[in-house]
């Protein structure tokens, strides 16, 4: 039985906020718990959103990807695993890495 996916309106985000979103969701890393930590959008919003914005082909690739992927879901993680980003990021905001 297939789920059905209720249909997302992106009107509440700019452009930039979507280019985000997009980002965090191709970054294996990035759970989708940070996603919903960070815009609110759940697991299911954020494959509708993906299928919105991109071509079939890559939403098809990305789907692959999310589904081998174990550092997307926390459940999947390993157990050492508790953050949502690397300890050496600034805030969200600026997204730079502090020279050392």
């Amino acid at each position: 039985m297939k789920t059905v996916i209720a249909p997302l309106e992106t009107t509440n985000f700019t452009e930039i906020q979507i280019d985000r979103i997009i980002e965090m969701a191709w970054e294996d890393r990035t759970p989708f718990d940070a996603i919903k930590y960070q815009f609110g959008l759940t697991e299911d919003n954020v494959k509708a959103l993906m299928k919105k914005q991109l071509k079939f082909r890559s939403y098809k690739l990305w789907r692959e990807r999310v589904e081998n992927c174990k550092t997307k879901h926390v459940a999947k993680r390993a157990d050492g695993i508790d953050r949502f980003k690397c300890t050496r990021q600034r805030a969200i905001s600026n997204n730079k890495i502090t020279k050392r």
